[in-house]
């Protein structure tokens, strides 16, 4: 068995060292035949000097330097096309997702799973707000999605090769990767862990791009916001249709010597308000129509470090790409 591990890196200089030192010492509980394969999103830390030395010192540590900041979901993406391992596992290096917990996925492998995701049980002491939304978002994609997305999981998890084989098909622009785990369906199950506290450096999500995430999970699958959309419209037109009635009947039976000036502005700046929001919900599904149709790759290489011949006909074979 061979097993590669795919970690995207931004700016992760601090923890760098000892996650490579715990992720190794997981590994060669299992196995000697195995790749570690750091994607540099865009650093502007030591992240990538120090990822060099790593990898001079042990040629099973490989590096896909990308051109610019692409994001993580994409650096993971980038991580997958030139895996070769016949099980890959993806991971964060902040040391959140304890690397000790591979052996567990494994073997859950072993078993017979495609996919092995863990499971947090709790969450660290994260920000409550961050914790509330992180929670509530889960659980509206679990009612609004078409795909069955598990519930406080994040990207650690292990694939077979026939899984990562099939996710790498998915070549869409905005990619919601969790989401992306599920939908290619497969024989999957999750192992639980508790997330450890980020002991070292900084991290680089914040509220907007969490914001920005939930927006690409929830357009990426699920159709419920221009569902809600039209039924919010339709459900006006009929209390308009029934107002009207009632004002017919209310102007025949009793006149109406004073114009209701203050209920018209209300009813204008509300159906207005409600006319941008439909627009708006629309316009985040056409502005991702519009970045699909241009078809421009999903990442940049600059460089590629300790990649051997299959390893990089792998990587043409899958995807386009610009060196």
């Amino acid at each position: 068995m061979n097993i590669s591990v795919v970690t995207p890196v931004y700016n992760e200089s601090d923890s760098l060292e000892e996650f490579y030192s715990r992720v190794t010492q997981a590994l060669e509980q299992i196995t000697e035949k195995y790749e570690v394969i750091f994607v540099n999103d865009g650093s502007s830390d030591n992240t990538l000097k120090l990822a060099s030395y790593i990898a001079e010192n042990d040629n099973r540590v490989k590096i896909i330097d990308l051109s610019r900041n692409f994001g993580k979901e994409i650096a993971l993406t980038a991580g997958l096309d030139f895996s070769l391992g016949e099980v890959v596992i993806v991971i964060d290096a902040d040391l959140q997702e304890p690397p000790e917990l591979i052996p567990d996925l494994v073997e859950k492998w072993k078993e017979g799973y495609d996919v092995v995701y863990a499971i947090r049980k709790k969450r660290g002491k994260e920000p409550i707000i961050k914790t509330f939304l992180a929670y509530l978002f889960y659980r509206v994609m679990k009612k609004i999605s078409r795909t069955e997305i598990p519930m406080d999981t994040g990207d650690f998890r292990l694939m077979s090769r026939p899984a990562v084989d099939a996710l790498i098909k998915f070549r869409e622009q905005h990619r919601f990767m969790k989401g992306l785990f599920s939908c290619i369906g497969f024989k999957q199950t999750g192992v639980y862990f508790e997330r450890e506290q980020r002991q070292k450096g900084k991290s680089s999500i914040n509220l907007l791009k969490l914001w920005n995430l939930a927006l690409d999970g929830i357009t990426s699958f699920s159709f419920a916001p221009l569902q809600a959309a039209s039924f919010v419209g339709l459900s006006i037109a009929v209390l308009s249709v029934v107002y009207a009635f009632y004002m017919i009947i209310k102007t025949m039976l009793f006149g109406n010597p004073v114009p209701g000036y203050p209920s018209l502005i209300v009813a204008i700046t509300f159906l207005g308000g409600i006319q941008l929001l439909s627009l708006g919900v629309i316009g985040e599904y056409v502005a991702r129509i519009y970045m699909e149709s241009k078809n421009r790759p999903l990442y940049i290489v600059k460089n590629l470090k300790n990649f051997n011949k299959d390893n990089f006909i792998s990587g043409q074979a899958k995807v386009k790409r610009y060196f």
